[in-house]
């Protein structure tokens, strides 16, 4: 294993890091180091940045605005973009529907929605999980059927991420109610503002709005929103999921935050002592620091390991998307432990920031709660950790 880096890719690095810290907006950047939510303007307003930057689908085939980084280099794209806490581009748009767009649909289809799509003129939302389909998706009931030259689309999508937003959605239809679970689902696009299709808000434990309930009652959308061909939308899902690689692990995320904890710690007190100061705590953080360095050294492995993989997924990302996990939900804690009775009562402003409803505290320990309950999520999405060690026994240790 070489973890040794050119000078080209040493220089890659502080072209990042640069354009990370010096030349993206600092407003957006202060409130997502500061754990606040970013409203949808701010969103855009990001993801914009980087798309004229040419950095917003560095993925994607090159003749629809990707480009030819080295694992090494989109290692440190991503590694500096959470530490200067830019948040990462639209995940629906870059990671998830572009992609599956730039692979398998047609040409037509390919020029009507994969510029719009780099540039978040149209916000994507994800229609996979069902009530009774989540872990297992293929048992999905949402059903495609097709009447002349169009599908009418009827069923429940659930947990649908900031649908609230969005222009159009990528559903997950049952085509062939006859055959094998996963080979009767077809991938289809339909915009949101077609008739028949109605969102409900979720309010998490949070307080917040981040996920709805979307219903289809009779939506027809046109044949050609078909991506690909007729009941191989499994295939497209699968495609979509292994696009999560080893930034799931969020390294530069968690690095920042653990930079951030140990900032408030120094100022916080309980009585007379420091929060640093207490060995209890100082324990609990220098153990989750040990893990992360651990972890980062893992993803480093992974990069360098992908130079000679042709692309092919290194199964030690389950590795990194599991720990990875874990790590920031340890971070939450430990932020935590440091407002102490601060983080409660907490409320939701019109902004989407935290306030404290009795006045008193720092303006930082409000989003310290939503921030804990939030997190309990990241062990499920991506591939619940269950999942991640059931890969790792069967690919890594052989059992």
């Amino acid at each position: 294993m070489d973890l040794s880096f050119t000078p080209e890719e040493l220089a890659f690095r502080d072209e990042c890091r640069k354009f990370f810290r010096e030349e993206f907006p600092e407003a957006i950047r202060r409130k997502v180091l500061d754990g606040q939510h970013l409203s949808k303007d701010e969103i855009v307003t990001a993801h914009r940045v980087l798309n004229a930057k040419g950095w917003a689908t560095p993925h994607w085939p090159v003749e629809w605005g990707g480009k030819t980084w080295s694992a090494v280099q989109y290692y440190f794209y991503q590694d500096e973009m959470q530490q200067a806490g830019v948040p990462s581009p639209l995940a629906f748009n870059t990671s998830m529907v572009g992609p599956v767009i730039a692979q398998f649909a047609s040409e037509d289809i390919k020029k009507r929605f994969l510029p719009a799509t780099a540039n978040l003129d149209i916000w994507w939302c994800q229609g996979f999980s069902e009530p009774g389909a989540g872990s297992d998706l293929a048992s999905l009931r949402t059903k495609a059927e097709k009447r002349g030259n169009t599908w009418v689309i009827n069923g429940q999508k659930t947990w649908t991420t900031l649908a609230q937003h969005a222009d159009w959605i990528f559903v997950l239809c049952r085509t062939d109610a006859t055959a094998k679970k996963q080979e009767g689902i077809s991938f289809i696009l339909a915009d949101m503002k077609t008739p028949g299709i109605t969102r409900r808000p979720i309010q998490t434990i949070d307080g917040g709005h981040e996920v709805n309930e979307i219903f289809f009652d009779e939506v027809v959308v046109p044949e050609e929103n078909l991506v690909g061909e007729v009941n191989k939308g499994w295939d497209y899902a699968k495609f979509l999921l292994g696009n999560e690689r080893t930034g799931i692990a969020r390294v530069g995320f968690s690095k920042a935050r653990l930079k951030k904890i140990r900032e408030l710690a120094a100022l916080e007190r309980v009585g007379e002592q420091r929060v640093i100061d207490d060995p209890k705590f100082i324990e609990k953080l220098t153990s989750t620091e040990i893990r992360l360095k651990a972890l980062e050294m893992t993803q480093l492995r992974v990069v360098a390991n992908d130079r000679g993989r042709g692309g092919r997924p290194d199964p030690a990302s389950s590795i990194l998307k599991l720990e990875g996990s874990v790590i920031q939900q340890l971070t939450t804690e430990l932020l935590m432990d440091v407002v102490g009775p601060y983080v409660m009562p907490f409320a939701e402003s019109d902004e989407g920031s935290g306030r404290n409803e009795m006045g008193w505290g720092p303006e930082y320990a409000a989003q310290s709660a939503p921030a804990y309950f939030n997190n309990r999520k990241v062990s499920i999405y991506g591939g619940s950790n269950e999942i991640q060690r059931n890969i790792i026994a069967k690919a890594i240790l052989g059992f």
